[in-house]
């Protein structure tokens, strides 16, 4: 299901670890670091409710006499007993070609020789390739005969894999399978009998609840940290199918695909990814939920691929501005920006401009809930769908299809164009002229009007010249007057569709 949204660019790091600039903020999936190597722990049962850990959270507020230390949690037990259930993961990954002919300038006069001819310089080796990767991550093992859950980008292009237990015995392990779209991937060693993990309930955690990861930051091994969850089920850029639990706990390179503990000592996440503008942590951690990730597991280690549901719509968030257009209570739901044709939401009736407030009675807050919900379901079966149209709430019922990868189209982009303005609604800030039968074509899209200058409104809800204007609060527009007439009816909050590249998204904008 394909989901747009506005964010902040963010630079997805799923490549080792290495140094940035400063001022770059970055989302770095948290731990291929690059040259280090990990270790971590082990898991028998979780800690009873008696125990110093357990007490020591659930006692109340100290008094004024008491020590500090008696009122904050004690994790020892719990690492003693799940640290050797976390391993650490090495990889070595394929060489590749040298592009150019590295170790030499440019300017050298023997690198245009080399280059042309293909003869390997000094530093190329015999085969003119690069020396193989080495990468180091976490992960922990959830079957005593050696399945192991880490993340999809420590393992990826790997050639060989070596799990390293914390009594440091060496095993060769066989990636079953791994998943993009989750950062979950699931390996195999031949052991028995081995440590393992307990796994938890994501759904039972709240804000403000201690957290323990283990893992090798920086190739430290078997380092313990802690923290508390943030907030849960929250979106990020580029993952949609994915609920992440944000936490404060220190993560770093080298904790990817390491575990996330609850205070009973049971696996509630994966840590994956941070937010940073040094590479390094930043107080700000994400960790996939067990339950996300359980569910690839099973697939994975079943089929070799995972399976997820569809209805064929683009969703998008919805903030104050959009909830006041559409007559909602309060900022809540998926907003549906598109709808694709013949697909599952169409046939059920749902139609742009709809608000997705539940999916089978469990309400939707965020648009990032319905991509998860609807991506858990199976293909074939039915979901009924909670929708807000024209200021009130009715219920459509759609059969899930499979999610299934669909091909890049690339609008029309014409920020350039010599021909005329065909007019300027003044209230939205627009400058706008109908396009062409062969933009159209060419665009393939359903809009008419194209965007060629900006300002007011429209230029601080950042429309870009080249985007397609769709229609105005759910109305479709097909001229300059139609779009004019709908802006002086739009009143001081307008919701504009518009078309950019191959999505359809709705912009808030806020008229003086």
């Amino acid at each position: 299901m394909n989901t747009s949204c506005e964010y902040p660019q963010f630079l997805i790091n799923r490549a080792p670890w290495r140094p940035v600039a400063a001022c770059a903020i970055l989302l770095v999936l948290s731990g291929c670091s690059r040259g280090f190597s990990a270790q971590s722990g082990r898991a028998d049962t979780p800690p009873s409710a008696g125990s110093p850990a357990v007490a020591a959270a659930q006692s109340p507020a100290a008094t004024s006499g008491e020590a500090v230390g008696r009122v904050l949690p004690d994790f020892s037990q719990l690492v003693e007993r799940y640290g050797p259930a976390v391993v650490n993961v090495e990889v070595v990954e394929k060489a590749q070609p040298r592009a150019g002919v590295p170790g030499l300038s440019p300017d050298d006069p023997f690198y245009d020789f080399f280059r042309r001819f293909g003869i390997p310089t000094p530093d190329q080796g015999p085969q003119g390739r690069q020396a193989p990767v080495r990468g180091a991550g976490s992960g922990f093992i959830v079957n005593s005969d050696g399945y192991i859950l880490t993340n999809t980008h420590v393992v990826a292009n790997a050639d060989e894999v070596t799990v390293r237990l914390t009594d440091r015995r060496e095993f060769p392990a066989k990636v079953i399978g791994a998943d993009d779209r989750t950062d979950v991937a699931v390996i195999k060693i031949n052991g028995a009998n081995l440590p393992i993990v307990k796994l938890g309930d994501p759904a039972r955690i709240k804000p403000g609840q201690w957290v323990l990861a283990i893992g090798s930051p920086f190739g430290f091994e078997n380092s313990a940290t802690a923290g508390i969850v943030s907030a849960t089920a929250r979106s990020v850029p580029g993952e949609n199918y994915v609920p992440f639990i944000q936490t404060d706990v220190p993560v770093n390179p080298g904790n990817s695909g390491g575990p996330l503990f609850n205070m009973a000592g049971e696996v509630i996440g994966i840590n994956s990814q941070i937010f940073s503008r040094t590479g390094g942590f930043m107080g700000v951690s994400f960790a996939i939920p067990i339950d996300v990730a359980r569910n690839v597991e099973e697939q994975l280690i079943k089929t070799g691929h995972v399976v997820r549901g569809r209805i064929g719509v683009t969703i998008q968030d919805v903030n104050a501005q959009l909830a006041e257009s559409f007559g909602l209570d309060r900022p809540r739901g998926a907003l549906v920006s598109s709808v694709e044709k013949d697909g599952p939401a169409a046939h059920a009736g749902v139609a742009p401009g709809d608000v997705i407030l539940a999916v089978d009675g469990r309400p939707i807050e965020r648009y990032g809930e319905l991509s998860s919900q609807i991506a858990a379901m199976r293909p074939g079966a039915d979901a009924s769908l909670g929708v807000w149209r024209n200021g009130k709430e009715q219920t459509l019922d759609v059969k899930v299809a499979e999610l299934k990868e669909q091909p890049q189209n690339v609008a029309y982009r014409s920020g350039k164009s010599k021909q005329p303005s065909a007019g300027q609604p003044s209230a939205l800030g627009l400058t706008v002229r109908p396009l062409e039968p062969r933009e159209k074509e060419q665009a393939n899209t359903q809009g008419s009007l194209l965007v060629e200058e900006v300002s007011g409104p429209a230029q601080a809800a950042e429309i870009q010249p080249g985007d397609i204007i769709l229609g105005i609060n759910g109305k479709r527009v097909h001229s300059v007057k139609e779009l004019e007439d709908a802006a002086r009816a739009a009143g001081k909050n307008v919701a504009l569709l518009i078309q950019r590249e191959d999505a359809q998204i709705f912009v808030p904008l806020r008229l003086p």
